[in-house]
């Protein structure tokens, strides 16, 4: 959202940000290392694959592998060399507990070998080009120059893939997409907020629904004794909640209380519907980032031929 914000007003954002909240395996993807655990399902895979008859002969093709078999109580403990600690059977999951093993052999259960996840890398997005002169004037160094010149290079590529993919080479039609997405996705933000806002308000009125509701019959009994000065002393809490729930029903203008039970549907209903909101959000907001980026390279590959062009004719019109 701050780099949206930034785009939108023709701020300076973060150039490269380095992504974070993944672990180290998802990070290296395919090239991650096998958990113990997945490693002995791979062995028990193998060992499968040669058609023993019984667990034991199971177990015995594992030992042959080089993997430790041990018996603990009805449990058994594997471990394969280079690991610390063992691991039960039947913490192997689907379809390699002893249950599902035992399945398999006596020819009741076809044996699925698991495959391992693999987590799809990001496709690029378009990031906005560099102002490498206003960099180097603001101190940058040589080193950066170079490394802006090749991460330009770069997302220019990546802005005329985007605008190719998507038929995006007319400007106008790019300016357009960009206005109507920005249109959407405030409009979708708006929603949302004005969800959030009446849900708040449910909360508050409810609240002071469930206080008033609590402490009118000692508003009443106060009334009634002539709003004594010892009434209110040994009841001043009740009846300030009470004084509180009826500034609060003027405040929000409710003339007439509604049902505590019509609150909470109206309540599950917006929160419903603000899940639902949250996904086009997402959506819409990647797409205006998007678009907001390549259309900002746009504008300033534009500018820069147009500088460039002029400082030519200047130089032709010198000489």
């Amino acid at each position: 959202m701050s780099d949206t914000l930034c785009i939108e007003n023709g701020l300076s954002i973060v150039e490269n940000p380095k992504p974070h909240g993944k672990s180290y395996d998802q990070w290296l993807g395919d090239q991650a290392k096998p958990s113990h655990r997945e490693s002995l399902r791979a062995a028990i895979d193998n060992a499968l694959a040669q058609k023993p008859t019984d667990l034991d002969e199971l177990l015995k093709l594992l030992r042959e592998s080089g993997c430790e078999v041990s018996k603990r109580g009805k449990s058994y403990r594997l471990k394969l060399p280079g690991w610390g600690k063992v691991a039960r059977l039947d913490s192997l999951g689907e379809g390699y507990t002893q249950k599902d093993l035992l399945a398999v052999l006596a020819g009741h259960k076809q044996h699925i070998p698991r495959k391992k996840i693999i987590i799809q890398p990001e496709p690029p997005k378009v990031n906005l080009l560099v102002d490498i002169q206003a960099k180097l004037r603001a101190g940058k160094g040589a080193g950066y120059a170079r490394w802006a010149k090749i991460f330009n290079l770069k997302q220019m590529a990546q802005t005329v893939n985007y605008l190719t993919e998507h038929n995006l080479l007319e400007y106008a039609v790019l300016e357009e997409k960009a206005a109507t997405a920005t249109a959407h996705h405030n409009e979708l933000s708006a929603k949302i907020k004005a969800a959030e806002k009446r849900m708040a308000e449910i909360a508050v009125l409810r609240t002071h629904i469930i206080n008033y509701a609590k402490t009118r019959d000692t508003y009443v009994g106060y009334r009634k004794a002539g709003y004594s000065k010892k009434f209110r002393e040994e009841h001043e809490e009740e009846l300030l909640l009470h004084q509180a729930a009826k500034n609060a029903f003027d405040d929000m203008g409710v003339k007439k209380l509604p049902k505590v039970k019509a609150l909470q549907a109206e309540y599950a209903k917006l929160l419903e519907e603000k899940k639902k909101s949250y996904a086009d959000y997402r959506r819409s907001r990647e797409e205006m980032r998007e678009l907001l980026a390549a259309k900002a390279n746009v504008d300033r590959l534009l500018k820069m031929e147009a500088e460039h062009d002029a400082e030519k004719e200047k130089d032709h019109d010198q000489r």
